[in-house]
């Protein structure tokens, strides 16, 4: 902080309660459509009051703040990136008939009773494999999705379960950017973290496959819809074919690869297209309002509005029509919008050096093994509401907490994983971090709407906290011993 004088953490604190308070009031008064401007004018309402106080009472420059957002701003760009091409993708899978393919197909296979633990099962193999909770849910989540919509299962339980496998992966994957961040970042080795992890993990993620299984088990089929409905409306206005699936194929081989993530929804969504053209001309006509199968008039024009716009295809079924329609890369500006709203604030928050003396405040608490790994898992969380993003919640968490755990003679594996249970995890339950804006865009269903259903997310903090209190596989080293530890421990 340039030897400058840090606000008492009460006065840190007023910025988060302001905000919070007027989140709670917006999001009341507009429910769903907060995302469309009401949470993003919040966020700078509360950055307003953050930099009105900083510079007023504790006389720090704006040019301070200017440098923070330009530092803070330049980290997301590939983020941002990535999330106009979320939306690429999930228009041209639809429209090239890989989504509806597989519900088509879903509908058929799986049971309503056995739906949401075999959803959760999936997201969290396919995240597993691909390293990426973004790409799970932009694809396989999406198709589940609608499968679960047509079974009669409610969004939320099924956003739950997508999440709560796609989370799981992410964190478990040596393919994941931030089990990768959180094992760098705290200076322990990847698998030893990984290894680690499931101690608290692994009883999560089977407590939620439980919950998913006893909740399936109580579905009333009386609730089902009328699958012929959908199988019909989907078979008649879209050409069901296998080849399709050469898409997801493909981009499964992409990620086995370990190609980039940017580079996969890239290149997947250009593949989807060129389906679009081979087996669905006549959607991309109806999109583009022409009906002369022209190359490169009408169909070209189909395919561009299938990329940035918004599509609707007439189905004959209201509730499906709804289901197979997309936003492109319009429908996620509103996301980005919120993303730059939140950083702006997360920056003013670390520029101020409120940030700072909470975190400060919360390090002072620590008087045992257990508060210490409340008071990293409480910090994740304070970061998510924050900063807006995960990764620098990981990197910051990890920041201010290695040199603590190295004094007390804990091991640095221990702050990696409670990282990972606490930053992690719950960016995607908070509505203005870029992940809970994303995963909520994408799937259609309000964060705090899914919040409720995401077991895995909610009982990873619980988890950790639990085996902090019974102490179980944590033990104690001295100081001079971490290298050796955090490359060489034993399970």
């Amino acid at each position: 902080m340039d030897n400058r004088k840090i606000p008492h953490p009460l006065i840190a604190a007023i910025p988060i309660v302001f905000l919070i308070g007027l989140l709670v009031v917006i999001i009341n008064i507009f429910g769903s459509d907060a995302l469309s401007g009401g949470s993003q004018i919040a966020l700078i309402m509360g950055m307003a009051v953050c930099v009105l106080i900083s510079i007023v009472f504790y006389h720090v420059p704006w040019k301070t703040f200017e440098k923070q957002m330009a530092k803070t701003m330049s980290g997301i760009f590939v983020t941002l990136m990535i999330l106009l091409s979320v939306g690429m993708l999930a228009g041209s899978w639809m429209i090239s008939g890989v989504v509806p393919t597989l519900i088509y197909y879903g509908i058929e296979l799986l049971s309503p009773k056995f739906f949401l633990i075999t959803t959760c099962v999936i997201c969290s193999l396919v995240s597993l494999l691909s390293g990426s909770s973004w790409t799970t849910v932009a694809t396989i989540g999406v198709a589940l999705l609608g499968v679960g919509e047509a079974l009669g299962i409610d969004k939320a339980w099924t956003a739950g379960a997508i999440i709560s496998g796609a989370y799981f992966g992410d964190k478990m994957s040596p393919l994941s950017d931030t089990t990768i961040l959180a094992s760098s970042a705290t200076r322990v080795d990847l698998f030893v973290h990984i290894r680690y992890m499931m101690h608290t993990t692994v009883p999560a993620l089977t407590v939620s496959l439980v919950i998913f299984l006893i909740a399936g088990l109580g579905h009333d089929l009386g609730t089902t819809v009328n699958v012929a409905q959908y199988t019909n409306g989907l078979s008649s206005t879209f050409n069901i074919s296998l080849w399709t699936l050469l898409v997801p194929l493909v981009t499964g081989v992409l990620i086995a690869r370990k190609v980039p993530s940017l580079i996969v929804l890239f290149t997947s969504s250009i593949l989807a297209g060129i389906m679009a053209l081979i087996l669905q001309p006549h959607i991309l006509c109806q999109i583009a309002n022409d009906s002369s199968l022209s190359f490169p008039g009408a169909l070209t024009k189909g395919l561009a509005i299938t990329f940035y716009g918004s599509t609707a295809v007439d189905t004959g079924c209201a509730a499906l029509n709804d289901l197979v329609s997309t936003g492109g890369m319009a429908g996620m500006l509103n996301t980005v919008w919120l993303i730059l709203c939140a950083m702006c604030f997360g920056a003013s928050m670390v520029a101020s050096g409120m940030l700072e003396s909470i975190t400060r405040k919360v390090i002072s608490w620590i008087t045992s093994r257990f508060s210490l790994v409340a008071s990293t898992v409480g910090t994740g969380l304070l970061l998510n509401l924050t900063t807006g993003d995960q990764f620098i919640s990981i990197v910051l968490n990890a920041d201010m907490f290695r040199e603590v755990y190295r004094q007390l003679g804990y091991e640095p594996r221990l702050l990696s994983r409670t990282t990972e249970d606490s930053a992690t995890v719950t960016s995607v339950l908070v509505p203005w971090n870029t992940c809970g804006m994303t995963q909520a865009t994408v799937l259609g269903v309000p964060t705090l709407t899914y919040l409720p259903y995401c077991f895995f997310n909610l009982l990873c903090p619980v988890m950790t906290l639990l085996v902090a209190a019974i102490g179980w596989r944590i033990k104690h080293i001295e100081p001079e011993q971490e290298t050796i530890n955090t490359t060489n421990n034993e399970e």
